[in-house]
């Protein structure tokens, strides 16, 4: 009888330990649990930037920065890799599609290489709608979305099939349900491949908050909607922005909107008591433009808190990024380069230049975003 009982004991200590499951990637990484619950968390933390845009002189920075002939676009990103992992969610948003042959301007397709060297960067999604969504036809986004999912990246935007388009992408962050949602203004007169519609979403307000109604019926807690929209190289709001944005927070089901497409920063603004990120800029392009605000972008983070049975992001942050002209091309963090010393007068002017710039152009509309 004892032997038995010393048995029983340790089948029971056993039943209550752990058992490892899967998990989303950033999961154990913050926020706070409740008591007595421990899968519940009450805070998470997103971070988004904008275009990436593999034009021809980031091929050469990637061909120099790699090992045995394999590029290597991870040390051009390096810079910005702590503030992206300290995130529960990091989205990208990959501008152009991905394969052989490379090709620059206008009709762009981007070397695969830079799937797994955001994957390393710590992103976990890429949302994919653009004006270049389209430049090279069915097969451009059906290799695009399998690079992605070989690099373990999460994807939304285009689409392989129908289904696929029509089946909101939520991920777990934490144990929270979040869906990621795209669209852009236009394809750049580019017909839908083979007449496929469902290959990508036009910024629609009905047809977006349907969607979002939709995630909202498949159990997703928090809904983020990303818009490629705005006029190229303008750091001001446009009308359909603003009318956009207006109608989209105001509909229950959506959180959060992030923009890009403009290659220079816009503002952040509250409204409704929600988030836009108008335009977050590039993260990384090479526009050949030292010291135009095209070189110049922005990572926001922003902190969603619970509240009751919703969440609400009650926190933004920022940081300015510029992407340096010189090669090897670098994405630098500006206020953590700033107080490297050694800086010499230009690099220091130059730094200081995005810095102001962009917190002019972020607090436009509202004071309330914070540096990280």
């Amino acid at each position: 009888m004892r032997v038995l009982s010393l048995l029983l004991g340790l089948v029971l200590l056993a039943g209550c330990a752990d058992v490892p499951g899967s998990q989303s990637h950033n999961e154990g990484q913050s926020g706070s649990s409740v008591p007595g619950s421990a899968s519940r968390v009450d805070e998470i933390s997103l971070v988004a930037t904008g275009d990436v845009l593999l034009h021809e002189r980031l091929w050469t920075t990637a061909r120099r920065d790699g090992r045995n002939g394999v590029w290597d676009f991870a040390p051009m990103l390096s810079n910005v890799k702590p503030l992206v992992q300290k995130a529960d969610l990091a989205i990208c948003h990959l501008e152009t599609p991905l394969g052989t042959p490379y090709s620059g301007y206008p009709l762009f397709q981007g070397p695969p290489q830079i799937a797994p060297a955001l994957k390393q960067t710590g992103y976990d999604a890429c949302t994919t709608a653009s004006n270049h969504s389209f430049d090279k036809g069915a097969k451009g986004i059906d290799r695009t979305l399998d690079t992605l999912d070989k690099a373990g990246l999460e994807h939304t935007g285009t689409a392989r099939t129908p289904q696929e388009a029509e089946t909101p992408k939520i991920v777990t962050v934490q144990s929270v349900k979040v869906a990621l949602l795209s669209y852009t203004y236009g394809f750049n007169g580019l017909p839908y491949p083979n007449q496929e519609t469902w290959r990508a979403g036009l910024i629609d307000v009905a047809k977006i908050k349907a969607m979002a109604r939709k995630a909202r019926t498949q159990g997703a807690e928090i809904v983020v909607v990303s818009c490629h929209w705005g006029d190229e190289y303008s750091s001001k709001v446009n009308p359909q922005q603003r009318k956009a944005a207006a109608e989209l927070l105001a509909d229950s089901n959506i959180d959060l909107i992030l923009g890009h497409h403009a290659h220079v920063v816009q503002p952040l603004q509250r409204i409704n008591g929600k988030w836009v990120a108008y335009g977050l800029g590039n993260l990384v392009a090479a526009h050949r433009a030292p010291n135009h605000p095209k070189s110049e972008g922005l990572l926001v983070r922003f902190t969603f808190r619970r509240d009751g049975d919703r969440w609400r992001a009650t926190e933004a942050q920022y940081a300015p990024l510029l992407v340096t002209d010189t090669l090897p091309v670098r994405v630098l963090d500006v206020r953590r380069e700033l107080a490297k010393p050694g800086l010499s007068a230009a690099q220091r002017a130059r730094l200081e230049l995005a810095l102001q710039r962009t917190a002019k152009v972020v607090t436009r509309l509202t004071d309330a975003p914070k540096t990280l």
